[in-house]
């Protein structure tokens, strides 16, 4: 599963936290490995330089063989809690998806 990182210019895109959330993101859907092609994740702050509440969101998407792409957004205070709700979101939708198709 590869996954690409994308930020908007308002979000801090340094080479560390990419890697801590591309790990947080691997290990999370490590079940659905074999899946899953590859995952975008695009970050961007809502507001800009302004503050704001809730204006960190985080779109998830997951690309899956022969099938459609799976897309999952969350907003929150922080890029971490977007991140992570994010993928708890995909989680559900992807046991949904698969657990369908296996029926």
């Amino acid at each position: 599963m590869k996954i690409q990182f994308n930020t908007d210019k308002t979000i801090d895109g340094e080479e560390r936290l990419e890697d801590y959330f591309t790990t947080m993101i691997a290990d999370s859907l490590e079940r659905f490995d074999s899946n899953i092609t590859r995952i975008e994740v695009h970050l961007s702050d809502q507001n800009g330089q302004k503050e704001g509440q809730e204006d960190i969101q985080c779109v998830l998407e997951a690309r899956m063989e022969g099938r459609k792409p799976l897309a999952v957004t969350c907003k929150a205070e922080t890029t971490e809690q977007a991140v992570s709700g994010a993928i708890d979101k995909l989680i559900a939708h992807l046991e949904t998806v698969l657990g369908k198709m296996q029926q």
